[in-house]
């Protein structure tokens, strides 16, 4: 599969796919907890991005035992946790750019900079 292009599956592979009845589907997206695309004629499609929050979801309810309004709690979480951690890591690369710019590195080279993984020095530093 090429990077650009998206696959997507109908809700009855889906259903099939994670043993889950079709009305379970469409209830966890009636609750916000999954968010298929519509086609043209208004048939759910879910991409691997909705099927792996699908995962996500069957795993807390059917191994973890959640309720949906923990699932939905849960969820949101996740998602302020993903949105920061986006704001971190652009921040993270405009402060090596900035560190960059201040010891002379070409704008060129101090674009390719990136961020370490992680936010503690080693313990070499």
């Amino acid at each position: 599969m090429s990077e650009g292009k998206k696959r997507y599956h109908m809700i009855s592979w889906v259903a099939e796919h994670y043993q889950i009845h079709p009305q379970t589907l469409r209830l966890y997206e009636r609750e916000g907890l999954i968010k298929p695309t519509r086609s043209v004629g208004n048939t759910r499609l879910f991409d691997d991005d909705t099927c792996t929050r699908l995962e996500f979801v069957l795993t807390l309810t059917r191994d973890l035992g959640v309720n949906l309004a923990g699932v939905e709690v849960i969820l949101n979480m996740k998602d302020q946790l993903d949105t920061l951690q986006g704001e971190v890591e652009r921040l993270m690369t405009a402060i090596h750019r900035e560190a960059a710019r201040r010891q002379g590195v070409p704008r060129e080279h101090a674009l390719a900079v990136r961020p370490r993984e992680g936010l503690v020095p080693d313990e070499g530093e």
